[in-house]
């Protein structure tokens, strides 16, 4: 098992940039099929076989990685590799492994460069600009022709988007197809899981710079 972690902990360090490189290549490239609507059958053609020899890139590498680990797929492995699996299912979100580059890089220093909360904002803020650049994306995409639509343009859409991650919800544009609502619904949690993630260790850090001035009341 040493020996497998060993050669997991090597795939990685060796494939873990280029794959981030190529996450950016297939967000830019399903950017432009969505919103070049304007170039020609041919480019967009091209533009789809690109995105899906780029996500074949990724399965190879997930089962590199399962084969690797010396474990089974099964429901255990997807819990332990929940990350991995999302991003395989959804690909637009392959650059929220940015976090594994970070942790990638980082065994090569004794000690990380940034704080675990300078880690945490950055990575919600990251996460944050990442979600709603490929929500809007997605939303547009299924909204733009559905009859009845609010979302129009792809300014409705990050206009949609920000509200909903930011849980504010005017509800002036809404999406009105089965596959925008249940992006919709993805979304709103991971509105929720990234304030949440940035209250709480906003609040941890306010904690701990009281105690060092010591303005925390006695017995805190």
């Amino acid at each position: 098992m040493d020996d497998d972690d060993s050669r997991l902990a090597r795939w990685e360090n060796r494939s873990e940039v280029p794959l981030f490189l190529l996450s950016l290549l297939f967000l830019g490239a399903y950017a432009a099929h969505v919103l070049a609507t304007g170039w020609p059958q041919a480019a967009h053609t091209a533009l789809l076989a690109l995105i899906d020899a780029v996500w074949a890139c990724f399965a190879v590498d997930y089962l590199v990685r399962l084969r690797l680990s010396g474990h089974r797929f099964g429901p255990r492995y997807v819990a332990h590799h929940l990350l991995d699996t999302v991003v395989l299912i959804l690909p637009l979100l392959r650059p929220l492994r940015a976090v594994h580059i970070y942790q990638v890089m980082q065994r090569r220093h004794e000690q990380p460069r940034l704080s675990l909360y300078g880690r945490v904002i950055s990575y919600a803020g990251m996460s944050a600009v990442l979600l709603g650049f490929s929500g809007a994306l997605a939303v547009y995409q299924q909204e733009r022709y559905a009859p009845g639509a609010t979302i129009r343009t792809f300014g409705d859409s990050v206009w949609w988007t920000c509200e909903t991650l930011t849980t504010v919800g005017y509800g002036d544009v809404t999406p009105v197809t089965f596959w925008g609502r249940v992006i919709a619904a993805f979304l709103m949690l991971m509105g929720l899981a990234l304030l949440g993630a940035v209250t709480g260790s906003f609040s941890s850090w306010l904690y701990q710079a009281f105690a060092r001035e010591g303005e925390l009341p006695p017995g805190r």
